[in-house]
């Protein structure tokens, strides 16, 4: 996949994996917008990363998905690659125990259905270019789920799907359809503190930077690479050491 000479759409693009992408491209010369709910870590991007584009917006409300693609649609036509990457972590009590649909309602909208929405708002658009990319950040908890945090888990294994088949749509046009299979990384996604102990954020996005460079469509790293290709006896393992009796 070309990394230079872009313009690339990063969604939750001003923390986390988002923003070391975003500063991947911002390096290699390429035109990055980047959106997400909180406008204070927006023009913190920005102070960095002089000629950066951002754009306050919460991706789990359609009309504000809509509003999103218009408005980069309408004001950088030469957007070719779009970034699913919003995504939001809850821990919520046992199943069996009373529960808030809105949590976990929103957890599904911010991590499912905005890459299916904005993939659906951008395609033809994309389709028309010489070349173009949809990235989605999936993890590997998609293959072998964590059970206290099971919606979360089930929208990353319902995104892998989704990118399947919506790879094997395009297939006679120019898109790439990429998948990102993150392990725990050492963001702040499910709260401060939490994913301490996973991988260096640089680390990894160095490693997403060269598969994206040798036209790597699916991949992870480490603990997440090792679930992605993992036989279903293996994951039936792996599923037992994450949810001890």
């Amino acid at each position: 996949m070309k990394r230079e000479g872009r313009c690339v759409l990063i969604t939750g693009g001003g923390t986390g994996i988002g923003l070391a992408l975003a500063k991947r491209f911002w390096s290699a010369g390429s035109k990055v917008i980047i959106c997400g709910r909180r406008e204070e870590r927006l023009t913190a991007a920005q102070r960095d990363l002089p000629g950066l584009l951002a754009i306050p917006c919460d991706v789990a409300h359609e009309k504000e998905r809509i509003r999103l693609a218009e408005r980069v649609l309408g004001e950088f036509p030469e957007v070719d690659v779009l970034v699913n990457n919003a995504g939001i972590q809850n821990r919520p009590p046992p199943l069996t125990e009373t529960q808030d649909w809105k949590v976990y309602e929103r957890e599904i909208s911010t991590n499912l259905a905005a890459p299916i929405h904005l993939s659906m708002l951008f395609l033809q658009h994309l389709a028309r270019k010489p070349e173009a990319a949809i990235m989605n950040i999936t993890s590997g908890l998609a293959f072998a789920p964590i059970s206290f945090m099971p919606t979360y888990c089930a929208t990353k294994a319902a995104l892998h799907s989704f990118t399947l088949s919506l790879r094997h749509q395009v297939r006679d046009t120019a898109i790439s359809v990429v998948e990102i299979v993150p392990p725990k990384v050492q963001t702040d996604l499910g709260g401060v503190g939490l994913h301490d102990d996973g991988a260096p954020l640089d680390e990894f996005t160095d490693h997403v930077w060269n598969e994206l460079g040798a036209g790597k469509l699916e991949f992870g790293f480490g603990f997440s690479e090792r679930n992605r290709l993992a036989s279903r006896e293996m994951l039936d393992q792996v599923f037992a050491t994450l949810n001890p009796s």
